[in-house]
């Protein structure tokens, strides 16, 4: 089976159409279009894993067709969403992360910066200038 066909029985067998796993991915329904066309482009391991993630299917499989489609209920209790569970006590924090991973990709690192503002006017310190001049220069 090919990187194409997997990622199209992976996303059919979620029942997600293709823009549905492309707002889950963080990207453009064309880019899901072109990931399972024959030849298609590849996606990046990012993207790939974040399609690992939405569809339920195993990394592995999706990126090299090796091992087994789904999760097993062991891999499952593995899984990112049961590490945070077990990790994350805070409700309020496991609200950010979930914000946080559900926003397009192109959003994160403002929202993060806003987070790193809000934070630094709580304890009253300035945010350190993101690049610092040579001495002497």
């Amino acid at each position: 089976m090919t990187p194409q066909q997997r990622i199209r029985l992976a996303r059919r067998h979620a029942g997600l159409s293709q823009a549905a796993l492309a707002h889950a991915v963080g990207v453009q329904r064309s880019a899901v279009s072109h990931w399972e066309a024959t030849p298609g482009k590849s996606p990046s391991a990012s993207h790939l894993r974040e399609a690992a993630m939405a569809t339920g299917v195993q990394y592995e499989w999706l990126a090299t067709g090796r091992g087994r489609m789904t999760l097993s209920q062991d891999v499952a209790m593995d899984s990112v969403a049961a590490a945070d569970a077990m990790l994350v006590d805070d409700p309020l924090e496991l609200r950010l992360l979930a914000a946080f991973r559900e926003s397009p990709v192109l959003a994160r690192a403002p929202l993060v910066e806003v987070v790193e503002q809000l934070a630094l006017q709580r304890v009253g310190r300035a945010r350190a200038p993101e690049t610092r001049r040579p001495a002497g220069g």
